[in-house]
């Protein structure tokens, strides 16, 4: 009797030990990424943890029971857990986006790493595209802004102002109702405005608003004038080539910023419409910053991605560029020929004479400096990359160098400059434009696109090719090219790899050349076009949307049909 209590005994403790290490507690600590299909991060993603179907805590000191992902699409979450629940697979995240399917992950034993009573694992989890009525609302919104401007219906910055602000109250108000009807957070929307350009756009306005002082441009303008003989055409193309490499190695916004005063200071003098210059100069600026690695951000961005250098980009793109640059010249003395006309001059000599004597240099000291604070930002921005530098932080470097000498020098007045030469509606116009791209990015607009180009090409090469370029072209004339050539990066790489033939990195010039010239479709498809248009309507010269669609669009169609020629015919 005694051997068989005895056995009784240590079955009850054996058993009970068991028991107690099936039911100790222990410290779970989950972590990973939420992606969309393609593989890029979803931030703001809704992380909830089940245990024993019950929602768990999971932030201390508050009555939450869920996380949001980062602006990386990560997560982290720590609780503390019994043991029996993880061995029996009681453990399940929710998932939940607006715009995304609902997801629930069941976390076994086997997913967990273990180490005393801590438990790790790392799970990234891919939610599924599924529109919500965030989606419609979002989508229509955007829309009605375009056809506010569009049909001067509205300035363009309060339409944007008005189109941005509808989206976040109805993201706070039916959104906090109905989670399907949350467009864009407004941490979302702050993240979603690129202010690399902002500051870029500020810093050159400041630059040209003190060297403007100096009359050098209307030194430039007389120079051009000289060298053209009173040829409008020669003075057009003079102008258009001059504008396209300066874009190639400076940005293209930097290039308008400094020229457009040039070419409005020339258009005076030859008493014909300014547009017939500044027109053809956008062009120009788009087309030539598509040569090279950092003439326009689309470039920089595949770049960055692909690792193809700033020669790759040259021998790729330049031919074709410049084969853009002389249709260009040929398309604007087809549109502009009577205007052209109008600026005929009898006495050649006699007006550059009269110019030499009326557009002189009105102030070396200042010239002379700004050209050496000049000099620095443009070696800064030809060597960014080098830096790891964003392109705004020489361009505000150089505007508080050249301002400050102004002002101590008491050559410029603060306030006046402030206050006129600084383009705050367009600065704004920028912002709130950048706000009404990532919401439609932000419900799944332009990644539908890119998935339609995927779908549509079915590995055919051409196909994909002519997709790529003509897509690209549209959408970035009606919307922000650098959103959706990020949202293409890796339609594009994926397509890369699959389709023979397309290890030439063909698709990715066809990206860049889509992206590029696709700017040049209407006034709001690229930063140039923008700041150019704004200037001049400062200065009492405006022009409509469909104005300047009216010119831009056709020419913009010739040259991205040359694009997708020389592609099919040499890749």
């Amino acid at each position: 009797m005694k051997k068989i209590g005895f056995l009784i005994f240590l079955f009850l403790l054996f058993s009970t030990s068991g028991f107690s290490e099936t039911n100790r507690e222990i410290n779970l600590f989950i972590s990973g990424k939420i992606l969309d299909p393609h593989k890029e991060p979803v931030r703001e993603a809704q992380i909830r943890l089940f245990i024993n179907e019950k929602p768990q805590r999971l932030i201390a000191d508050h009555k939450e029971d869920f996380v949001f992902t980062s602006s990386h699409g990560t997560y982290q979450i720590s609780v503390k857990a019994n043991l029996k629940n993880v061995e029996k697979g009681k453990i399940k995240l929710e998932v939940f986006k607006t715009n995304f399917k609902r997801k629930i992950v069941t976390l076994a034993e086997e997913d967990f790493a273990k180490k005393g009573k801590n438990f790790y694992t790392v799970k990234n989890i891919i939610l599924e595209r599924s529109l919500a009525p965030s989606f419609y609302i979002a989508t229509g919104i955007f829309i009605f802004v375009y056809l506010l401007i569009a049909f001067e219906l509205l300035h363009r910055t309060l339409a944007a102002i008005l189109g941005a602000s509808s989206m976040l109250i109805i993201t706070y108000t039916l959104g906090i109702i109905n989670p399907d009807y949350h467009i864009i957070s407004f941490e979302r929307a702050l993240s979603s405005i690129d202010l690399n350009v902002i500051f870029l756009l500020m810093g050159m306005m400041i630059i040209v608003g003190v060297l403007k002082h100096t009359g050098v441009f209307q030194w430039c303008a007389y120079m051009s004038y000289k060298i053209a003989r009173g040829n409008i055409f020669w003075l057009n193309a003079i102008s258009c080539f001059f504008i396209a490499v300066t874009s190639a190695f400076l940005d293209n916004v930097t290039t308008m910023l400094l020229y457009t005063p040039v070419l409005i200071e020339i258009a005076t003098v030859l008493k014909i419409s300014p547009f017939s210059l500044l027109l053809p100069g956008i062009m120009a600026s788009n087309i030539g910053g598509t040569a090279t690695l950092i003439g326009d951000p689309p470039n920089i961005i595949i770049g960055s991605y692909t690792g193809l250098t700033f020669m790759d980009f040259v021998k790729n793109l330049s031919p074709v560029v410049l084969i853009c640059m002389l249709a260009l010249i040929a398309y604007n003395e087809i549109f502009y020929k009577k205007e052209y006309k109008k600026g005929k001059v009898k006495d050649v000599d006699g007006l550059i004479n009269q110019l030499e004597e009326e557009f002189k240099i009105s102030d070396k000291n200042l010239l002379t400096y700004g050209l050496l604070v000049m000099g620095i930002v443009i070696t800064f921005f030809v060597t960014h990359g080098y830096w790891h530098m964003e392109v705004s932080i020489p361009a505000l470097f150089g505007a508080s160098l050249l301002f400050v000498y102004g002002v101590l020098t008491k050559k410029v007045n603060m306030f006046e400059l402030i206050e006129k030469d600084i383009e705050w509606t367009t600065l704004l116009f920028f912002i709130f434009l950048f706000i009404l791209v990532g919401a439609v990015e932000e419900v799944g607009l332009l990644a539908i696109i890119a998935d339609w180009v995927y779908h549509v090409s079915k590995g055919n090469l051409f196909v994909a090719i002519t997709l790529i370029i003509w897509v690209s072209a549209i959408m970035s004339a009606f919307v922000d090219n650098i959103p959706f050539t990020a949202t293409m990066l890796p339609i594009v790489g994926y397509l890369s790899k699959v389709i023979p033939g397309a290890e030439s990195n063909v698709l990715w010039w066809a990206l860049a050349f889509g992206a590029c010239f696709g700017g040049n479709g209407t006034i709001i498809g690229a930063s140039a076009n923008v700041v150019t248009v704004g200037i001049a309507e400062s200065l009492g010269h405006r022009i409509t949307f469909l104005e300047f669609m009216k010119y831009a669009f056709v020419l913009m169609i010739i040259t991205v049909l040359i694009a997708n020629i020389w592609l099919l015919i040499f890749y």
